[in-house]
């Protein structure tokens, strides 16, 4: 189940209903990226078929849906311009590249950025960098993936550095579900962990995420102290025992998020 979101409150004069109607269109593909019928797309967007058709014509227009043989409509590769240019704009991506270049080859395992979200009300990550190992699922690969804040190493670790009514706000308003069957969902232990990483300088996650990966991270702080992102480094279970990989890599994740802090 995704996290709900509560973007910034603005002056209601100021609101494009068309905009929106059109970022509901394109939205609604996060829960099925498949190509869709005009009905398919009014449904899943909460719109009539006859504005399903004029947005998607006007997209399909821009390049931002595509058409496919049989008439559906899918995203279009445009989507990956607009994703090059936010990525080339974040100046923490930037800086962060070669840092994590050195760690990948120094750690031998997959190693990812993650972006602290307070704008999408810091319910959730996502992942801006996956450097990928000699073996990941399809998913594990991709930037852009977002994941719940209390079920990731990396969000966790942002989370120690928030004051403790933070804490709770966020977890409160956290739609708590399992991403494995392994992922925790007691409250009380999240926010043990979240302690723990406070003690400790890093978050280790056993199989939160993804099955059989174990996954550590640091948490990259802002000029006040506030957490902006995460450094992780993940690797298998069936080649790591949670010691050796806590002995082997939380160093190398604490110094790189060090080196990209403030």
């Amino acid at each position: 189940m995704s996290q709900p979101h509560r973007f910034p409150t603005i002056d209601d004069r100021l609101f494009l209903q068309s905009v929106s109607r059109a970022l509901d269109v394109i939205e609604a593909y996060a829960a099925s990226p498949r190509p869709m019928s005009l009905g398919e797309i009014a449904e899943a967007a909460g719109i009539n078929k006859s504005a399903a058709q004029r947005i998607g014509q006007t997209l399909l227009s821009r390049g931002y849906l595509e058409q496919t043989e049989t008439g559906r409509l899918k995203l279009g590769r445009l989507f990956l311009d607009r994703s090059f240019d936010y990525l080339r704009s974040n100046e923490l991506i930037e800086r962060a590249t070669p840092v994590l270049t050195d760690l990948r080859k120094a750690a031998e395992e997959r190693v990812d950025l993650s972006l602290f979200d307070p704008v999408n009300d810091s319910l959730s990550i996502v992942y801006a960098t996956r450097m990928q190992s000699k073996r990941e699922t399809f998913y594990a690969t991709l930037a852009g993936r977002r994941q719940p804040t209390y079920a990731t190493s990396g969000g966790r670790a942002c989370l120690a550095l928030l004051p403790d009514e933070e804490v709770d706000d966020i977890l409160a308003r956290s739609v708590i579900t399992r991403l494995t069957p392994k992922t925790e969902t007691d409250v009380e232990a999240i926010r043990a962990a979240v302690v723990q990483a406070r003690t400790d300088g890093y978050c280790l996650g056993v199989e939160q995420a993804l099955l059989g990966e174990i996954a550590l991270a640091a948490a990259i702080r802002d000029r006040q102290g506030r957490p902006i992102g995460a450094v992780h480094i993940a690797g298998s279970l069936s080649e790591w025992t949670e010691p050796d990989f806590r002995r082997r890599f939380a160093p190398m994740a604490m110094e790189a998020a060090g080196a990209l802090s403030n």
